[in-house]
């Protein structure tokens, strides 16, 4: 499945999710008094993915660490146990007793995603296994935000409320399109048909009303009027948030093998930027917030756990492929299933230690800025000076002024109206001095999301020039 499952390599993201992270420019310090200031203090882990990577066959998209498990994969309720699941959760297992809570103060864990690969082809006592773990090592707060992805084709109306019985109380729904062709040409393994019995299935469960649907822009042969299509049948299901992620050809996939980004079949960049204006428009007008680049919700039903990585907080990370983000440091743990079998070994006799180092400051101004400026919040100015220092922050400012007179950027004051032009314009001037207006900068919606890639690399430009 697509998703912004920062947790499986540490890419930005785990699809076409723009930005994508430039490779890091060779290491350099501070040509200002930012190089004098200690990294911020890391905070201890609140959040939890877990990477269930079995699908019952790799989509012509797919670049992830999963396990295909083909004509044997379990039916929907779970009849049919495949050892290879139990095999894996167990491994798992291992690892979260293995692991050591970052703080000793306690800390719950508010958030659990359980991403895939399709999660909802593992029985819900297994899935229930996995949150008891977690529990017992970590503790839990009185009222999680527990979710986790499914296909449609992979569960009934009985496995979903068992899985809600245990303690899910969020469906991230991979439905990707609404039209069979394109379900077909992209090798998913459900059908329109099934499309429709998952939303209905989902929609009238009791107790479960936090949702997602899933859709792919920018696939072979998606003409407009399709995506106005998979558009209306989505706000018609009314979910509580909708992910709209945009096709990225990715190396080593079927896609990767007969397509060229832009080229026929696939959408030209202009059509591509079309299908996002239109997905923007169509979602607010429904009444939907764009909280992310690719994301939407109705009011009080952010993704609370992808909203960790964007507010670039740590979080923990179990299973095949994870990364983890901890104490400032990113690891990821191995892709193939042999190397994460020795890898938890290791970590049980205490032969593995990752090599722990002070993240660089540059790399945390970079991180901070790029996940900032995907939101709707923007970036908190006055914080990444207290972080990064006032020169680093003056120069990001005076970059962006243009961007600020053409609209892509906004600035707004600490009760985040929008400032005019003159008004940014004086604080420059001011060169930030206390009294400040300008609290946070934001792209603009859609125009400024849509230039992201752009006028993220240019504050890395300035951040390590």
């Amino acid at each position: 499945m697509l998703r912004s499952a920062f947790p499986l390599m540490f890419q930005f993201p785990h699809t076409k999710l723009p930005p994508i992270r430039p490779r890091p420019p060779p290491v350099r310090h501070y040509a200002s008094p930012a190089a004098a200031l200690p990294p911020p203090r890391p905070l201890p882990p609140a959040s939890a993915y877990v990477h269930l990577p079995f699908c019952r066959k790799r989509c012509h998209y797919c670049d992830f660490p999963i396990v295909a498990l083909g004509s044997s994969s379990p039916l929907p309720r779970g009849e049919v146990e495949d050892p290879r699941i139990a095999d894996y959760v167990r491994l798992l297992l291992r690892e979260v007793a293995a692991t050591q809570p970052v703080s000793d103060d306690g800390v719950p864990l508010e958030t659990i995603f359980f991403g895939g690969g399709t999660p909802s082809l593992v029985p819900p006592r297994l899935v229930a296994a996995v949150l008891d773990a977690l529990r017992g090592k970590f503790g839990l707060s009185a009222c999680p935000e527990v979710s986790i992805e499914m296909d449609p084709g992979t569960f009934d109306a009985a496995k979903l409320r068992d899985l809600v019985g245990v303690g899910v109380n969020r469906v991230s729904l991979g439905v990707q399109a609404f039209q069979e062709d394109l379900l077909r040409a992209c090798g998913r393994a459900h059908g329109l048909q099934e499309v429709h019995e998952a939303v209905e299935i989902v929609t009238g469960c009791e107790g479960l009303q936090n949702w997602s649907m899933d859709l792919i822009s920018s696939l072979p042969n998606q003409t407009e009027e399709m995506w106005e299509e998979s558009l209306r049948c989505t706000i018609d299901a009314r979910p509580t948030h909708v992910s709209v992620y945009d096709l990225q050809i990715e190396q080593g996939t079927k896609f990767g093998q007969i397509y060229t980004p832009g080229v026929f079949p696939l959408p030209s960049e202009t059509d591509s930027a079309n299908f996002y204006k239109i997905a923007s428009k169509r979602l607010s007008e429904a009444g939907y917030t764009h909280y992310e680049i690719s994301s939407y919700c109705k009011a009080g039903y952010e993704c609370k756990h992808n909203v960790t990585y964007w507010q670039n907080r740590p979080f923990y990370a179990f299973g095949l492929g994870s990364a983890s983000y901890i104490n400032g440091v990113r690891f990821s743990r191995p892709r193939r299933m042999k190397g994460y079998a020795d890898w938890v070994r290791k970590l049980e006799d205490g032969t593995w230690c990752h090599e722990s180092s002070t993240p660089e400051l540059k790399d945390m101004a970079m991180d901070s800025v790029m996940l900032s400026l995907r939101t709707a919040w923007g970036l908190d100015l006055h914080s990444f000076s207290k972080s990064f220092g006032k020169n680093l922050t003056q120069s990001l400012c005076n970059m962006y002024r243009p961007f600020v007179e053409s609209g892509l950027l906004i600035a707004m004051d600490t009760e985040r109206q929008v400032l005019q032009l003159s008004e940014f314009d004086s604080d420059l001037e001011n060169k930030g001095a206390t009294g400040s207006r300008v609290a946070f900068i934001r792209l603009s919606d859609p125009d400024g999301f849509l230039l992201s890639n752009e006028l993220i690399s240019l504050a890395f430009g300035i951040i390590s020039p």
